[in-house]
């Protein structure tokens, strides 16, 4: 069962309810709707561990479960993991298809937990640019999980914010859109994350501070949240503490404050 999750490298807890302890401190009026994460640091961890980069990756997926189960929990709306982006093509084939080969196997463990705990997944990006078996198993994960009404999933794969903008446009060009009729709403139904709320939380993991090509559109009024903490290390007690965070901060929409 999905209920028994590892959260965070060596953690091993169930899926927290609203009584649960790590929730003592959160506000629960004030806790964001839609939070995207950045899940950066993993090489750095296994470095720091004198290991290959490879086992940050595998201790990087034992910490999603954990950061999911909490997002559960907290009866989040929309959660938003960027696994793998346009640049990463870049770095060395074994390391590409390692990953390649960890998204199947993750797919295939954890599908039906996930969906057991009401989880709807959705994909994001050029999916078509990904291995086809992968394709298949994202497109199955998908039709199972599409009637489910707890927490949108959604995983950034072979996704960039420009390259998301393009497609909108493109797509918009061949659907023979009047460009008078175009306006914020209609551009945020054509998105990857079309259903989705606006990003209200983005947390990046492992010190950068810097978006990364990730949700341009969606985080445009989004609050941020840096940590040093390399993302195998990132526990939910951590994830909580961002949601406290959020919690206190006096947000504004429509640019600079009014003095």
């Amino acid at each position: 069962m999905f209920k028994k999750i590892f959260g965070g490298a060596d953690a091993y807890k169930t899926v927290p309810q609203r009584d649960d302890p790590l929730f003592r401190e959160v506000d629960w009026q004030r806790l964001p709707r839609h939070v995207a994460v950045i899940m950066d640091g993993n090489g750095r961890w296994a470095k720091g561990q004198g290991l290959l980069r490879t086992a940050g990756h595998k201790a990087g997926v034992r910490t999603l479960k954990g950061i999911l189960s909490t997002a559960i929990g907290l009866g989040l709306e929309a959660l938003t993991v960027y696994a793998f982006s346009t640049e990463n093509w870049k770095r060395p084939h074994a390391e590409v298809d390692f990953l390649m080969n960890l998204f199947s196997e993750y797919l295939a463990r954890e599908l039906r937990e996930m969906h057991e705990d009401n989880v709807r997944i959705h994909f994001l990006g050029r999916i078509e640019g990904l291995p086809a078996s992968l394709q298949q198993q994202m497109a199955e994960a998908e039709e199972l999980m599409s009637g489910n009404t707890g927490i949108r999933f959604n995983v950034a794969a072979n996704y960039g914010g420009q390259d998301e903008l393009i497609r909108v446009m493109q797509r918009m060009v061949r659907e023979g859109v009047d460009p008078e009729a175009i306006d914020e709403e209609m551009v945020a139904g054509f998105l990857d994350t079309a259903g989705c709320p606006p990003v209200d939380l983005v947390i990046r993991t492992s010190g950068d501070q810097r978006l990364s090509n990730f949700l341009l559109w969606q985080s445009a009024y989004a609050e941020f949240y840096f940590t040093e903490t390399n993302w195998p290390d990132f526990r939910p007690e951590d994830f909580v503490q961002a949601m406290q965070d959020f919690a206190g901060r006096d947000r504004r929409f429509g640019g600079l404050e009014n003095k």
